[in-house]
């Protein structure tokens, strides 16, 4: 899936070195789940690819910028009687910040998770501080929802999330 200089594609494993520059970078991980590993590695890059080629369909991406990878987008669909949502995660490495690529990304897995997976619903909770992903989200119709009060903990601190959805139009009625 791709739009002119801006695409998202499967990762491979030729991607591991790339991977591993990008997402070792504290300023990345302090915008990401605990779960998301820092200092990040090889191996760490090669766990990761070699997981998100289990999904079929493909839930998780490498976003390419001019034909060089620069970052990871992830639809993570839920389970039970939430199978028809999705969380939407994603970062992207410092160099490529400000260019707008995110905002192209977001709207590519979107349309990828409303099509091709057929969800109803996609969100996304945000860090209080991180309003760059804040006007990423709203760029792509994505509406807040509520801000849920002393929610989270990062770098020992105590954080509000934003909460952000969007509907398939199919079910927005």
């Amino acid at each position: 899936m791709s739009n002119s200089n801006i695409q998202i594609r499967p990762l491979e494993l030729s991607d591991i070195q790339q991977l591993t520059k990008l997402a070792n970078n504290k300023k990345v991980w302090d915008n990401l789940k605990d779960y998301f590993p820092y200092p990040y590695t090889e191996k760490d890059a090669a766990f990761f690819i070699n997981l998100t080629q289990e999904h079929n369909p493909k839930q998780s991406f490498g976003i390419e910028f001019n034909n060089e990878l620069c970052g990871v987008i992830s639809l993570i669909v839920q389970e039970d009687i939430y199978r028809k949502s999705a969380e939407i995660g994603y970062w992207i490495g410092e160099p490529y910040w400000g260019k707008g690529i995110m905002t192209k990304a977001v709207e590519l897995i979107t349309q990828y998770g409303f099509e091709k997976l057929n969800l109803i619903r996609i969100y996304a909770g945000v860090f209080d501080y991180n309003v760059t992903s804040m006007n990423i989200l709203e760029n792509n119709g994505y509406k807040k929802e509520g801000i849920f009060s002393k929610a989270i903990i990062k770098n020992d601190k105590i954080w509000d999330e934003h909460r952000y959805y969007i509907l398939n139009k199919k079910y927005n009625k």
